[in-house]
């Protein structure tokens, strides 16, 4: 087992972690009725109680993921596999959460813009290149493309770790939205438990970030457009002298 440049206590990684990173990308899969795809710009983040999610590489030493995978009062690690395939966890040196997550809102059908920056302690491997994102605005009947580390299987963390894509239809079950963009595929495909903050992508880059999966897997997918989230994105990112790519 590979870690980051700076090796944590084996306390402070915790059980779960190490448990995480026994099946994480062994004979897996992701996104039900997916592809494996290649993950130039894309890695896992990791909490310590065995949460599983996945990110959006955004510079050499920073991810955007979904702001439930960053919850308060856990320690959270960026997760990939070196170029011999064995597992690596790195640090969390920094983390903003968009102030206006709320973490209650699906029970209580408030608003939520879910999303989260994370700046490791030591820069990601060349290979995981920034991705460039969209300022696009999809419409019902376009195609986007999700794609994530998550479950193929519901209920199987055995069948997580591996990343894959999906071509999805955009839909609009509530009308359009500045904040969100909703996917559903007519068959059986769709997000599963660990695509939570992954990329859902037009031609041009990164239109949105996954932050929820309605009913089973393959259902219904909710994502948050970074393009109305600009502002803090751009913000936040130039606090830590860091600047995204956009298109």
């Amino acid at each position: 087992m590979v870690f980051g440049q700076r090796v944590p206590r084996p306390a402070a990684i915790g059980l779960a972690w190490l448990a995480t990173l026994a099946w994480a990308g062994g004979p897996a899969h992701a996104v039900v009725g997916g592809a494996e795809a290649t993950p130039e710009g894309a890695v896992m983040v990791l909490s310590s109680k065995g949460g599983v999610c996945s990110a959006v590489v955004v510079a050499p030493d920073t991810v955007l993921t979904a702001g439930h995978c960053a919850g308060a009062g856990l320690e959270h690690r960026v997760h990939f596999r070196d170029a011999s395939g064995q597992p690596v966890l790195v640090e969390v040196a920094a983390r903003a959460v968009h102030p206006g997550y709320d973490d209650g809102a699906i029970a209580g059908r408030r608003r939520s813009i879910d999303l989260a920056l994370l700046r490791t302690a030591t820069p990601l491997p060349p290979r995981f290149s920034p991705a460039t994102f969209s300022t696009a605005s999809p419409r019902a009947g376009e195609t986007l493309t999700l794609a994530g580390y998550g479950a193929e299987r519901p209920g199987d963390p055995r069948s997580t770790g591996t990343f894959r894509s999906v071509a999805l239809p955009v839909i609009e079950p509530y009308g359009p939205s500045r904040i969100l963009v909703w996917l559903k595929a007519a068959g059986r495909a769709g997000g599963c438990q660990g695509d939570s903050g992954g990329p859902v992508s037009d031609a041009a880059g990164v239109v949105a970030v996954t932050a929820w999966i309605g009913g089973a897997c393959g259902g219904l997918t909710q994502a948050v457009r970074v393009a109305p989230q600009r502002d803090w994105l751009d913000r936040t990112l130039a606090g830590w002298d860091r600047t995204a790519r956009w298109h």
